[in-house]
């Protein structure tokens, strides 16, 4: 299962790959709204369009995932 699956299945949704200083105002709105944030790193394969500026320096960038606080959808593992 990929990263992007497995944070889908746990009730994630990912929202878009920014780099900074976007990105700090990005995670400050939404924390101020209430929600919850993760970042992964920059992962080609999960974006659509073009994103050959970002594989040039994919260090910089951050995908955001969001979810509603208490919406973790996650089973547990054994």
């Amino acid at each position: 299962m990929t990263t992007k699956a497995r944070l889908m299945e746990e009730g994630w949704e990912m929202q878009l790959t920014m780099d900074e200083p976007r990105l700090s105002d990005l995670i400050e709105m939404y924390e101020e709204l209430g929600i919850e944030v993760h970042l992964e790193p920059f992962n080609p394969e999960n974006e659509s369009g073009c994103n050959e500026c970002m594989k040039a320096s994919p260090e910089k960038f951050r995908t955001i995932f969001t979810r509603k606080k208490g919406n973790c959808n996650a089973q547990a593992i054994n």
